[in-house]
């Protein structure tokens, strides 16, 4: 978070959306946040308005104890405890393993998660949910009402989104556009302005990077080139 290249393409495109995932310690850890660097780069990050942080948490797929979720939930929404002084908090939450297939287990998990966040105080501003299937979700889940409001239908490598059996697959996708995210990682530089222009069609929501790995940890070469992508 405290990449040098991240703040000046914040500044420089107000218009354009950040939604930042904060993951301390495969969650949120503990409570007060013991990593100063965490408290002052997550204050930093807040300060700015076309910046959205949600706090990451694990669910495994629905297998997880539904009070460990919980848990994890509460403490990100201690954060906020003293956002006046602090400037810290979340203002969302990306459940990550999320299961793409409904089930008399998982559609009641979701959804006790689901209103879990959208009512815990301290979750700051619209309590967004994030799901991360990293594949298409079946009707029951696309048709979850209230669902989350985003969910990420690819989470794969480039050669692997661009395979028959993945393009198959998405041809299912019956979500909306405000609603799809897509996470690419080792995209070859010189495919990464086409490949963002052509899934800004399909997706609000992207993150294409050319690193093929510790690509959610930094940014690659091709940061700068994936920014001007998005708002070309």
């Amino acid at each position: 978070m405290n990449d040098p290249r991240m703040t000046p393409r914040i500044t420089s495109h107000p218009e354009l959306k950040f939604l930042l995932v904060v993951n301390p310690h495969n969650g949120p850890g503990v409570f007060p946040l013991t990593d100063s660097n965490y408290v002052r780069e997550v204050a930093r990050l807040n300060s700015f308005q076309n910046v959205c942080t949600v706090g990451y948490v694990k669910v495994d797929y629905c297998k997880r104890d539904i009070a460990e979720v919980h848990q994890d939930i509460e403490i990100f929404s201690q954060w906020s405890k003293d956002y006046a002084m602090t400037g810290l908090g979340v203002h969302g939450i990306f459940l990550d393993e999320a299961p793409n297939e409904h089930s008399d287990h998982i559609g009641p998990y979701l959804d006790n998660i689901g209103s879990k966040i959208k009512g815990m105080e301290g979750i700051m501003g619209d309590r967004i949910i994030i799901h991360n299937p990293g594949t298409t979700v079946d009707a029951k889940l696309a048709k979850a009402d209230p669902g989350p409001d985003i969910t990420a239908v690819v989470e794969e490598s480039f050669e692997q989104y661009r395979s028959n059996s993945m393009q198959e697959r998405l041809l299912l996708n019956r979500l909306d556009r405000s609603k799809c995210c897509y996470i690419l990682h080792t995209v070859p530089k010189d495919e990464l302005k086409p490949l963002v222009h052509q899934l800004r069609k399909v997706g609000e929501y992207l993150f294409v990077t050319d690193l093929c790995s510790d690509y959610y940890s930094q940014f690659g070469p091709g940061w700068s080139e994936f920014i001007e992508a998005m708002v070309e």
